[in-house]
């Protein structure tokens, strides 16, 4: 949890330190808020590619899960099963 704690604040540094430079950068109105407007887009485009990244890590996860909880399921059914006719033998 810690890693992803890092990375968002990561990402958050680095976008407010990438407005003020642009907002401290000798340019025209219009070209600064065509910078800014550029930015978003290419901010809102990432988050995007991460957000589908993190889903897509975090169905596999619980695929695998699911997977290893119904091998557990199916290995104490066994179990169970086998001690059931060792009781009545």
């Amino acid at each position: 949890m810690s890693v992803m704690r890092f990375l968002a604040g990561f990402a958050v540094g680095a976008a407010l330190g990438a407005v003020a430079g642009i907002l401290l950068a000798p340019k025209s109105g219009e070209e600064t808020r065509e910078m800014l407007g550029d930015m978003a887009s290419e901010m809102a485009k990432k988050t995007d590619a991460t957000v589908k990244d993190i889903q897509k890590r975090a169905d596999d996860i619980v695929s695998d899960v699911q997977g290893k909880s119904e091998e557990i399921m199916s290995k104490l059914h066994d179990m169970l099963g086998k001690n059931g006719e060792q009781s009545q033998a």
